[in-house]
């Protein structure tokens, strides 16, 4: 199993929990965070540095990528598994991926997390039934957009949609959630734009709270990127004070990305800010298909989150944004209730449903619906 960031570290952990449970005799190898490790997968090294987006961040470290796809893919030929499943950050899994099939390295390979085809670069798809044999998707829309390209692919729902939430009661004094991002470049460029934000919002809210979920190897960079800031504001890292602050939290400003839907199962009305390398962002909106980047505007079909992606990424325009969504949240709560039903809320769990469809596949039996 390869993992190349936090947010796969956690697909993968919920997938080898499902695995386990149908065979507790299953052994895993390959690349992983703390949470697949703690379920017996020992990583061949720290998956931190991986944790890079978009095309101008990676190239200053293209060759130490280029050096550590070439490990792995000596590693899963070296121990020839039953089955190499690839965790999403495709820039790297694929390669893995590419590089075994170069080598005629015969082992089944399942990508888990379908490519945003729909958003932008629709070729992906046929390239990676090109290496790829089944892919577990997210995104309910998504089985079709793969089948077409070539590809088996089973809808195994979201993990967000499952998730345990806090049932904490919302003040009248509201909690605001800070989350500029998991990754340092993100981070350093969204910490001083919601700072800003908090200027306007604060005095109609003199008593709100702000709090910062972060990781525990971003609290220094981050202590020092917020001392600036009109309020202190309190930074978490237990996973336990995390789920409390978004089961508390009656607003939020969010860097772009699967950090919406966590808000959307927490009933938390956000604005989505969102700014990138200039290189990364002209790129991406030259080949954008969609208008939009929030994952609860796609799945529930509607526009209700507000976003202020590159140019717009300004604290006079988000700051009103937040005030209007504090005052009116209805529109909001309606679209995250539509996108928890429609990302498999109340169902099995999506990792079990994932470890269902990738035996059922090595199986060759007929897939799970």
């Amino acid at each position: 199993m390869i993992a190349g960031e936090a947010s796969g570290d956690l697909l993968g952990a919920d997938l080898m929990a499902g695995l386990l449970r149908f065979d507790p005799k299953a052994k895993f190898l390959g690349l992983g965070g703390r949470l697949m490790q703690a379920q017996g997968l020992q990583s061949l090294f720290d998956i931190s540095e991986l944790s890079v987006m978009g095309i101008a961040e990676i190239a200053p470290k293209y060759f130490v990528l280029k050096r550590r796809i070439a490990q792995v893919a000596a590693d899963v030929a070296a121990r020839k598994p039953d089955v190499l499943i690839t965790i999403d950050s495709p820039d790297f899994c694929l390669r893995v991926a590419k590089q075994l099939r170069a080598w005629r390295f015969d082992i089944p390979i399942i990508h888990y997390v379908a490519p945003s085809v729909w958003a932008w670069r629709p070729n992906r798809a046929v390239k990676m039934a090109r290496v790829v044999d089944h892919v577990l998707a997210l995104l309910p829309f998504e089985p079709p957009l793969m089948q077409a390209a070539g590809l088996s692919c089973d809808f195994v729902g979201h993990p967000i949609a499952a998730r345990p939430t806090a049932s904490v009661a919302k003040s009248d004094d509201p909690l605001i959630l800070a989350l500029p991002g998991s990754r340092m470049g993100e981070i350093a460029r969204l910490t001083p734009v919601i700072g800003k934000s908090l200027e306007f919002i604060l005095p109609h809210y003199p008593n709100a709270r702000v709090v910062v979920p972060t990781l525990p190897h971003l609290l220094e960079p981050l202590r020092a990127l917020v001392k600036d800031w009109i309020i202190t504001p309190e930074l978490v890292i237990d996973p336990a004070d995390k789920v409390q602050a978004f089961g508390a939290a009656r607003a939020a400003i969010a860097a772009s990305g699967t950090v919406s839907l966590e808000l959307a199962a927490n009933r938390v009305p956000m604005v989505i800010a969102y700014d990138m390398h200039p290189i990364t962002l002209f790129l991406m909106q030259r080949m954008a298909r969609i208008d939009t980047v929030t994952l609860v505007n796609i799945v529930s079909e509607t526009r209700t989150v507000p976003e202020f992606i590159g140019a717009r990424c300004r604290a006079d325009l988000i700051a009103p944004a937040l005030l209007t969504t504090l005052s009116d949240p209805s529109a909001q709560l309606s679209a995250m209730e539509v996108t928890m039903q429609r990302l498999g809320a109340g169902g099995q769990a999506p990792g079990v449903r994932a470890a269902t469809s990738v035996l059922a596949f090595l199986s060759g039996r007929t897939r799970p619906a």
